[in-house]
């Protein structure tokens, strides 16, 4: 059960600050969605997903899933 929620700028920092890198806000809410955390639709987005999230990136994005014990 989650303990605390951080926002997508948090999860973006906490990234940038340990591994020297950037996501997307678009990468970090497809993220939730593959590890079944709660994500609202933008609504600017129309149909399917533009941008999913690289795997490459979805270790770094778990890993900061985990340090703001979202997971």
């Amino acid at each position: 059960m989650p303990k605390k929620a951080a926002t997508y700028l948090d999860i973006e920092k906490y990234i940038r600050q340990k591994y020297h890198r950037t996501v997307k806000s678009c990468w970090i809410a497809h993220a939730k969605e593959i590890y079944g955390l709660p994500v609202s639709k933008s609504p600017r987005r129309q149909g399917k997903r533009m941008v999913p999230c690289p795997d490459s990136k979805l270790p770094w994005i778990k890993e900061a899933f985990k340090h703001f014990e979202m997971i």
